[in-house]
């Protein structure tokens, strides 16, 4: 995984919003449990869409009539990146049992994670891990980490493993290690595949940008045939993302850092689409970010480092006009973001339909299109 090499970015400040806007407690709402999709519709692009077109209006639909909705000239903004094996199971020296979550790697084989029991494992500690394939185990070779430091930041730890001389822990995640699903799904059949996006290329996140698994090979060969372009950024999802805002006064949050690139040629092709009049859509929130964190600082440039960029009510857009996401958990950062396009109180109406209408919530749920005409500003 390639290292951060620019300054961070953080947020921006927000100008507009009210202050029931600025309140945790404001972005609430009920779920009934049996509306938190434990596995992903088959085909993909058969998930329900619920089309956000207008500042009061929105229609359902399935979301493989984005090739109806979306116009010749619109640019698609896709996260590529690919959902690593980031959960561990090992034992310390004296056999008892430890998990480990991956969040972020610091430098060459070492680590941020989350670790249980992590009161019990102090810096100095040893944790054994043992290839998940009894097949695939070589008597000669264990890998084993040890714990350096704790971060204050996270609570988590920094993990040094020890790997055979020119090996990566990347390269052999998959030995190892297991696709880490959210908390919330708990009865899932779906395979390790149903959690990545069909363009997922380089490895790094702990979790999926959920909003691209909905994407088929063939609605993508369609939207290109009508001459809908895609291009694509890279955010190594980790804690920033997920991490639950625990501050009643939402400014007082502060982000985790993410690792983002964004290339010369994307760059290019959304000056190009904006040029011509094409409207660019966001496709998860991690594009959001990805993009609006390298235009802080005036337009957008290719840019390689952290954002720590947290988005808001009364944010001002750079870049994003409009944006496809899923339907997020209450009280999240994602919550926050999506508000900052097209309101807190329109939100949370329509959070409030799509409950009453079905629709599959999280990370194999369903999906929302707000199309540029219904943002606020």
């Amino acid at each position: 995984m390639n290292q951060p090499k620019s300054a961070s970015f953080l947020s921006s400040s927000p100008v507009g919003e009210s202050n029931e806007d600025l309140l945790l407690s404001a972005y609430d709402y009920q779920l009934p449990e049996e509306r938190i999709a434990q596995n992903p519709v088959t085909p993909r692009d058969s998930a329900r869409l619920l089309v956000v077109d207008s500042p009061t209006e929105h229609s359902d639909r399935v979301f493989r009539d984005l090739v109806e909705l979306l116009l010749p000239g619109d640019l698609l903004v896709m996260n590529n990146t690919r959902v690593i094996h980031a959960r561990l199971y090992g034992r310390k020296s004296t056999g008892a049992p430890v998990e480990i979550l991956l969040l972020q790697e610091q430098q060459n084989n070492c680590w941020l994670a989350l670790v249980k029991p992590g009161r019990r494992l102090l810096p100095g500690a040893e944790i054994y891990l043992e290839a998940k394939n009894s097949l695939d185990r070589q008597p000669d070779f264990i890998l084993s980490a040890k714990i350096l430091e704790k971060d204050e930041a996270t609570g988590g730890r920094i993990l040094q493993f020890k790997l055979p001389e020119g090996k990566s822990l990347i390269q052999i995640l998959d030995r190892f290690g297991h696709v880490p699903l959210p908390p919330y799904i708990k009865e899932s059949q779906s395979l390790a595949e149903q959690y990545q996006t069909v363009y997922a290329q380089t490895p790094g996140s702990v979790a999926a940008p959920t909003a691209g698994l909905h994407f088929t090979p063939e609605l993508l060969e369609k939207l290109t045939a009508k001459g809908i372009e895609q291009t694509f950024v890279t955010l190594h999802i980790g804690i920033g993302t997920f991490r639950p805002v625990e501050v009643e006064k939402i400014t007082n949050h502060q982000m985790h850092g993410e690792w983002v690139e964004i290339s010369a040629a994307t760059v290019a092709k959304i000056q190009e689409a904006k040029a011509r009049g094409g409207r660019i859509i966001a496709v998860g929130t991690t594009a959001v970010r990805s993009l609006e964190g390298a235009a802080q600082n005036g337009e957008l440039r290719p840019f390689c480092g952290q954002t720590e960029l947290f988005i808001y009510p009364g944010y001002k857009w750079r870049v994003v006009e409009g944006l496809i996401t899923n339907f997020h958990l209450p009280r999240s950062s994602l919550m926050m973001l999506v508000s900052a396009l097209i309101g807190r109180k329109r939100l949370l109406s329509l959070y409030e339909d799509a409950i009453a209408q079905n629709y599959r919530f999280y990370s194999f749920g369903d999906a929302m299109l707000i199309l540029p005409e219904a943002r606020i500003n």
